[in-house]
């Protein structure tokens, strides 16, 4: 049986999201209805700025009081994308001691605090939800978090901001540097007149912190994540790429550790060979590659950003939630049993692309060669070009540990005939 009285959702924010939030929820409002049991109501918006014309949304629904807003008594569900820690913080615990579900697209608050929040809901018997808050319009959160619980998730390894995508994009396909990519990605809306956050990695390192918690059963906080923007990726990084049949992308990896006692996270560029299904994500999208025990390899691919992408995960979330308060139930909340330590980025063993600056002089290769071996770094391949005095050497280790690396490192600084490090990448995905 239909139920009448309708759900009222309190918005909580109505910027590029917000704003197509409260629109589909117009315009889709019967097949809500339709898929929920019962009608949803948007019963009010809080925003900052109440004078900003906001097409399609009754003026009498705006407020500048989220708090009373919230604690006006008749909410059922609040949806939080105002971004940022604060105030989004206190909203979302004040919408829990009234008695609110919270939908959320904020992936740095759940990534600092996301088991305060948790541990908040489960208290009041409410739900938490935040598909929106990793990889946009990509269902992912949800499949992980319910349609894997059964399985065991041993990596994930991902392309989960669509600004850095694009850029490298750009840079691997036309031959562009790195500032004129990023001017092109500024100048189609895809980057923010401050790229800080994405091209430093902080964004991907938020969300590759919510889905290791997700992955693994383990709380991983951002601060636990390893992170390496991608600012110093160069042409010549791709043409070397390009020749050992790679490509470059800024990547999320998130690892189970072999004996299954630790977990890793960390974002970071990395060389992927062109047969893996990542080389060929494009533009601005998002891919996920998740490797699970029973379920073997499975990706997720999709618009990883946008109003409408994201707007698209939030009401997906909000069916759920509109449907567990009709049913008197709660979704699943965080699962933290396994309580895994998160290990530092100096245990991780993969492979490294390093590239020298260095005297074209006989004995350069072997002072090389030699230093990687007191390290306990294997050498894969060697390529060496010289000319007037000069020359390149470009290693490539077979697997080792971060720790091992970056000592070898370290001594080749100091050998009289290394110029300098050119560049230092790890190569993924094999």
């Amino acid at each position: 049986m239909m139920r009448t009285r309708p759900l009222k959702v309190a918005l909580l924010g109505c910027g590029v999201v917000g704003s197509e939030v409260a629109r589909i929820m117009t315009t889709h409002a019967d097949d809500l209805t339709a898929r929920i049991g019962a009608p949803v109501e948007l019963a009010g918006v809080a925003v900052r700025r109440p004078s900003k014309v906001r097409e399609g949304i009754d003026p009498a629904l705006i407020t500048t009081d989220a708090t009373a807003l919230l604690k006006r008594g008749d909410i059922d569900v609040a949806i939080e994308v105002i971004g940022g820690i604060e105030p989004a913080r206190t909203l979302i615990t004040t919408a829990f001691e009234n008695g609110i579900s919270v939908v959320s697209a904020n992936k740095a608050l759940l990534a600092q605090d996301g088991a305060a929040l948790h541990a908040a809901a489960e208290t009041h018997g409410l739900d938490l939800y935040y598909e929106a808050a990793v990889a946009g319009a990509i269902p992912l959160v949800r499949p992980m978090r319910e349609s894997l619980a059964g399985d065991k998730i041993n990596r994930v390894m991902g392309i989960v901001n669509g600004t850095t995508n694009f850029i490298l994009d750009k840079m691997d396909s036309t031959g562009a540097g790195y500032q004129e990519a990023l001017d092109e990605a500024t100048a189609l809306g895809y980057a923010e007149a401050d790229p800080t956050a994405d091209v430093e990695g902080y964004d991907a390192a938020a969300k590759a912190a919510i889905l290791a918690g997700i992955a693994f059963h383990t709380r991983v906080r951002l601060d636990d994540v390893y992170r390496e923007g991608m600012t110093e990726v160069s042409a010549a990084d791709f043409a070397s790429a390009k020749r050992m049949g790679c490509t470059i992308k800024l990547l999320a990896i998130l690892e189970r550790a072999a004996d299954g006692q630790s977990v890793t996270a960390r974002v970071h560029p990395a060389m992927i060979p062109l047969s893996h299904p990542l080389a060929s994500v494009r533009e601005a999208y998002n891919a996920v590659f998740v490797e699970a025990e029973a379920a073997g390899r499975l990706m997720f691919y999709g618009p990883g950003a946008g109003g409408a992408p994201t707007a698209s995960a939030v009401l997906g979330d909000l069916v759920a939630v509109c449907r567990n308060k009709l049913a008197q139930a709660t979704g699943p909340g965080e699962s933290a049993y396994t309580q895994l330590p998160v290990s530092p980025t100096g245990d991780v063993v993969t492979r490294y692309h390093i590239s020298l600056d260095v005297a074209d002089k006989p004995g350069v290769l072997a002072q090389v060669a030699t230093t990687f071996a007191e390290h306990g770094v294997s050498i894969d391949t060697v390529r060496q070009q010289g000319k007037d005095g000069e020359a390149s050497l470009v290693v490539v280790t077979h697997r080792a540990p971060d720790a091992a690396l970056s000592g070898t490192v370290e001594a080749l600084r100091k050998l009289d005939t290394v110029r300098g490090v050119a560049s230092i990448m790890r190569v993924e995905g094999e």
